[in-house]
């Protein structure tokens, strides 16, 4: 295997993957990318084809935090047209007993140069996991993100922390670089999968933390996508319990950090995001045009990013259970319930809460009609078909946003009275 590639399937890439990632990498840089596709890059790979050209080879180096030889290349001299560059002096070290006469350019012992490079190999395969343990953390993730869509909060934050503990007590000992940043990756997506956990019961303070604290693993990991991920997930806090200005700050801060050349499906979750926070505080043309985005970002995003059995996919669902909330808040009542029902069809039997999300957010498109009877009927029926495991507090205050849809003169109705009654009650007696 060579040593471009190790780099790629260390962090968990696909080909396309690796071309994605280097544009972005480019756009950051504000550079022009290299001219490369799938096969090109599998050509690098396997050394069947021309070598990267220098500007290349240093991108490379940049995307993978390595130099030259870390990805087969000896020297930055090995690559074909670089420039001869002058070595620069070794920086000086406690752990090296270098005597003047052995520092002269025409004077280094070949066992000093030797014994350094040894030293160095040895610091850099210091670290105390191994491809396999990390490949085994990596395959319980998956594993936990598709156990996720299903399993209630209470009993997924238990498992979340234990196998964040884990993965903790590998990151606190010297990794390798790309090691490290797939440890920051698993950390960034077991506290967002924990934040997420703690919003859905209503400990907002507690996922505001945890939310912070996956902000920073994945600006540790250096990973653009999940950064922009991380940011679109939290933006669901502000959104269900205030302030909204922070979810559509949030959102943005996403949609800028997933901008790149190529589509993927972190921008379209961005864009959505963006667009269902701006329907909520009002702002009409900006949701429109977010959603607009959204929606060409995801048409055109290469299939299998889109996996409806993980948490951190986005399938079409998704996309448009946040469409229905930008139809809602809107008061676009017949594109909603379109929306809402198509949604709904492709959820099935699933026993998550977002079907019952949806079908809360048709009652509030009834109450916005002044349709009281058929607005509570259905927010009651949405709430109390979910099971008690995943009858958390955000489904309490998203049904209550019915009520509020409900003009002031009718809250006293008995319709809304039976609604409060049944929000009131707990647990228990449900």
């Amino acid at each position: 295997m060579s040593r471009l590639r190790a780099h790629r399937l260390a962090r968990g890439w696909t080909l396309a993957d690796a071309v994605i990632h280097l544009q972005a990498l480019c756009d950051d840089l504000s550079v022009d990318p290299p001219k490369t596709d799938v096969q090109q890059w599998g050509q690098w790979e396997t050394r069947e084809g021309r070598v990267p050209l220098p500007r290349t080879v240093d991108l490379l180096c940049r995307l993978y935090s390595a130099d030259a030889a870390d990805l087969g290349y000896a020297t930055s001299e090995d690559v074909p047209g670089h420039p001869k560059r002058a070595r620069s002096a070794p920086p000086a070290t406690a752990h090296l007993d270098m005597r003047p006469s052995q520092l002269g350019t025409n004077n280094i012992s070949g066992e000093l140069l030797a014994s350094t490079r040894q030293l160095i190999d040895r610091t850099l395969a210091s670290g105390s996991v191994t491809k396999v343990q990390l490949d085994l953390l990596n395959e319980r993730l998956k594993w936990l993100r598709e156990q996720y869509i299903t399993t209630p909060p209470q009993t997924m934050i238990p498992r979340l922390l234990t196998e964040l503990r884990e993965v903790q007590v590998v990151a606190r000992d010297r990794q390798p670089a790309t090691t490290q940043a797939r440890l920051s990756e698993m950390t960034a997506m077991l506290a967002t999968l924990i934040a997420d956990s703690l919003m859905k019961l209503g400990e907002v303070p507690e996922a505001h933390a945890w939310y912070g604290t996956a902000r920073a693993a994945a600006d540790d990991s250096g990973n653009r996508l999940l950064r922009s991920r991380v940011r679109a997930q939290a933006a669901m806090l502000p959104y269900y319990y205030g302030p909204i200005e922070a979810a559509v700050d949030l959102a943005k801060e996403a949609s800028e950090l997933s901008a790149g050349r190529a589509p993927t499906i972190t921008a379209a979750f961005a864009a959505v995001a963006e667009a269902r926070a701006q329907a909520r505080i009002g702002n009409a043309t900006a949701a429109l045009h977010a959603l607009h985005k959204a929606q060409d970002l995801f048409s055109r995003t290469v299939p299998g990013g889109q996996d409806d059995y993980d948490a951190f996919g986005f399938p079409e669902r998704r996309l448009l259970l946040y469409m229905s909330g930008v139809f809602t808040n809107l008061g676009q009542h017949a594109k909603a319930r379109a929306a809402q029902q198509r949604a709904l069809e492709l959820y099935g039997d699933n026993p998550c809460i977002d079907p019952a999300l949806l079908r809360i957010e048709e009652a509030i498109c009834f109450a916005q009609g002044h349709s009281l009877d058929e607005a509570c009927q259905l927010a009651i029926s949405a709430y109390l078909s979910v099971p008690a495991g995943h009858r958390t507090r955000i489904l309490d205050v998203r049904a209550r946003d019915v009520i509020v849809a409900i003009p002031a003169r009718l809250r006293t109705a008995r319709p809304a009275r039976e609604l409060n009654e049944v929000l009131a009650l707990p647990p228990a007696q449900m």
